[in-house]
């Protein structure tokens, strides 16, 4: 076992990173997976004030991911349909298309604490229904940062053949 690891932590003792997008989005994350070391397993901890949400309505094409409500309530947009959600509530979110999109939004009046699970891929497609966009990223082997990130529409496609006249 390397020095110092401790394979349990406390969420008081999560250091949280605040963030903010404009009007709709804000929360504090700490990743709890990242704390243990775990590879394959996603786990962070989320704290989301009232009124906003920690991301976009999405949906992922490689990795399942389940929220765990601690403390607060809230709407989760899944498909088509919204669903009142409180503490001690489980959702699920599938992989697969835009039907599985979700989207997680503290409609409470307190902050809404959160488990996000997810299984870990190193490669992952993210797909925006909303918007349109869509997110190709991958991570280094056993590494919790991204190595390739691109963001586009699929309006913005290109064809396969594109540039390839090359004999090399």
């Amino acid at each position: 076992m390397s020095k110092g690891f401790k394979p349990v932590v406390s969420m008081g003792d999560l250091d949280l990173e605040p963030f903010s997008q404009g009007a709709h989005y804000a929360s504090s994350d700490a990743g709890v997976s990242e704390a243990l070391r775990l590879t394959q397993l996603g786990a962070s901890y989320c704290e989301v004030p009232p009124g906003k949400a920690a991301c976009p309505f999405h949906v992922h094409h490689v990795e399942d991911e389940m929220f765990v409500i601690l403390e607060g309530s809230g709407t989760y947009r899944f498909g088509d349909t919204r669903y009142a959600v409180a503490a001690g509530d489980v959702l699920g979110a599938p992989r697969g298309g835009p039907a599985y999109a979700h989207k997680l939004t503290n409609t409470g009046d307190t902050t809404l604490r959160y488990l996000a699970i997810s299984s870990r891929s190193d490669t992952d497609v993210c797909e925006y229904p909303d918007s349109g966009k869509f997110l190709v990223a991958s991570r280094k082997s056993l590494g919790f940062e991204r190595r390739f990130e691109y963001i586009g529409r699929k309006s913005e496609g290109r064809d396969y053949w594109e540039g390839e006249d090359s004999a090399d």
